[in-house]
């Protein structure tokens, strides 16, 4: 076993996942696993920057980070970003500052890096089942794009295209700076149009219809999975794995997009930093849904930050055999 940590950087969350790996088979003895809602996408599809305030949440979270993987004394670090800081100017703003926290400099991905991270982390212990049929369509739903993956024990095509949660919300269900309560029949129009607009982009790369098996990934599935489930308390255990029907996913979607705000925050599984996002994720996983045909989406809580852990962790095995 290798004992690595990976930091997922997002647009909406950054995640720390710190693990004991055996890089052969993928297996993860998980030690620490955490997220903080940082939204360092914050303007970012409307300004092009990150925002000040955005990059210092970011930068607390940092340190807090810094100081478990010191505590459980990780042998390697590998810290991704992912759509913010892929579309900002000033990212070199917030590359120095990982660095001088963390000690290693972020990789800034491509989408299809990304996507390969994610499907990894989604398949690896799905791949010896019988049940789930091949080939898998692995959809990972972020704060400002999701990623398309096709693959049977392996990537066959990827795609990721710029629609997420957070993106879609500002684009679309903001006036005047506050969050529509709720969003009007025009404004969920204008962010399934996007949508729409988009699964035609990823189709072009991704043979979205040979698709079997639908695993959906982050927070944005993970949620409505809970609300789904009924859940008391949001329940990792329970999520993972958990099969969400059609049907299921266009309710919880339908009472999403029509709740106030106030309704949102007191469902007992909704992180607060969701509240406000979770209508037009929500509404990026029924539209998949539909495009493909799926009669359900298996929801997986290993997603990209396991495919870091892995990946990592077979890198430092390998300059372990080089040396």
């Amino acid at each position: 076993m290798t004992r690595v940590a990976g930091i997922d950087c997002g647009t909406n969350s950054i995640r720390l996942l710190v693990a004991d790996c055996d890089p052969a088979t993928g297996e993860l003895v998980e030690l620490d696993r955490r997220m903080t809602v940082v939204r360092l996408g914050q303007g970012v599809d409307r300004t092009g920057r990150l925002a000040p305030d955005a990059l210092e949440r970011t930068f607390t979270a940092c340190r807090a980070y810094a100081e478990v993987i010191e505590e459980l004394g990780a042998e390697r670090v590998r810290f991704v970003a992912t759509s913010a800081s892929r579309d900002a100017e000033n990212r070199d703003e917030f590359v120095r500052g990982v660095l001088d926290i963390l000690g290693v400099e972020p990789e800034v991905i491509s989408g299809e890096q990304e996507a390969e991270f994610s499907f990894t982390g989604a398949t690896k212990e799905l791949t010896g089942t019988d049940h789930l049929e091949k080939p898998f369509l692995v959809v990972d739903i972020g704060g400002g794009s999701t990623e398309f993956v096709v693959g049977d024990d392996r990537v066959r095509a990827a795609r990721s295209v710029d629609v997420g949660c957070v993106r879609m919300t500002e684009r679309h269900l903001v006036v005047d700076g506050v969050v529509s309560d709720p969003p009007t029949e025009a404004q969920i129009a204008a962010v399934r149009a996007d949508i729409e607009a988009a699964l035609d982009l990823a189709a072009e790369s991704v043979p979205l219809g040979e698709a079997r098996t639908l695993v959906g990934l982050a927070g944005s599935v993970t949620t409505v999975a809970a609300i789904a489930l009924g859940l008391p308390a949001y329940d990792s255990a329970a999520i993972h794995h958990s099969r969400i029907s059609y049907e299921q996913v266009r309710e919880v979607t339908g009472r999403m997009l029509t709740a106030t705000h106030a309704q949102r925050a007191a469902i007992p599984v909704m992180h607060p930093g969701r509240v406000d996002v979770i209508g037009a994720g929500a509404l990026v996983l029924l539209a998949v849904m539909e495009r493909i045909g799926a009669s359900e989406v298996v929801v997986s809580e290993h997603d990209i930050l396991d495919g870091i852990a892995i990946r990592t962790a077979a890198e430092a095995e390998a300059a372990k055999q080089r040396s």
